[in-house]
């Protein structure tokens, strides 16, 4: 199925669920081989699952559709955890898009209306979307310009990709995120180059090459050293 929504095309993904493809990046919002699978697979499973408390505070880079605060709200409800999610966009996607999504399905932990919710809550401010379970504050800006003010125990790197938005994988965009990460904090992305990943390093991340999701080999998870005890959760991989 395709069918267009300003400059933005629906298409049906591997794995029954939609993504949206925008013509002017040339680019899906998800993987055609699965939205949901990639989903899960990167930000719920190499990155949620690997923080280890109950109280879990999250900034995500590119809100997009709103699938991944979708994911993490159902997986918040599902283990009884306490997250705070910010995240930031520049250009959300519009109510005529949102509503021609079918991801509402893939939350089956959560009422029937929480995809709809995430994206009608006010911008520019912290909503409880569930009390003691999922707290959004979604940011309409550039995150090139944008100043942290609060401490984050995982940040969700979902910008397009780094030959589509080159401005978003610069090293001095990593060095932010580093400082605003608590110790042995994560970030994970989609992405797998060498050059990201040499970046990372250089930011004082401990970066590791991880299985991707479907249709895709590898992606990184990185991880900042305990400014205390020194340690790290990984070992960090040799250069190849």
């Amino acid at each position: 199925m395709v069918e267009k929504l300003s400059s933005f095309v629906l298409r049906k993904t591997s794995d029954g669920s939609d993504t949206l493809y925008s013509t002017e990046m040339n680019e899906s919002y998800h993987s055609l081989n699965g939205a949901i699978q990639e989903s899960r697979h990167i930000f719920i499973e190499a990155g949620l699952h690997q923080v280890k408390r109950q109280n879990i505070r999250i900034f995500e880079v590119g809100f997009g559709t709103g699938l991944n605060a979708l994911l993490t709200w159902d997986e918040a409800r599902k283990n009884s955890l306490n997250v705070k999610y910010d995240a930031i966009e520049l250009f959300p996607v519009t109510d005529a898009m949102t509503e021609s999504l079918n991801y509402p399905a893939f939350g089956p932990n959560l009422p029937a209306d929480a995809f709809i919710r995430l994206h009608n809550t006010p911008w520019n401010r912290e909503e409880a979307l569930e009390s003691d379970c999922f707290y959004l504050n979604k940011i309409q800006g550039d995150f090139t310009n944008f100043i942290f003010t609060d401490k984050y125990d995982l940040v969700y790197f979902d910008a397009f990709a780094p030959d589509k938005q080159p401005e978003m994988w610069e090293e001095n965009i990593f060095l932010k995120i580093f400082n605003a990460l608590n110790d042995t904090g994560i970030l994970v992305t989609y992405s797998a180059k060498g050059e990201v990943r040499r970046r990372l390093l250089r930011c004082g991340f401990n970066v590791e090459r991880i299985p991707g999701p479907p249709g895709k080999r590898e992606m990184l998870r990185a991880e900042k050293i305990d400014s205390i005890t020194g340690s790290t959760l990984k070992l960090i991989e040799p250069e190849t």
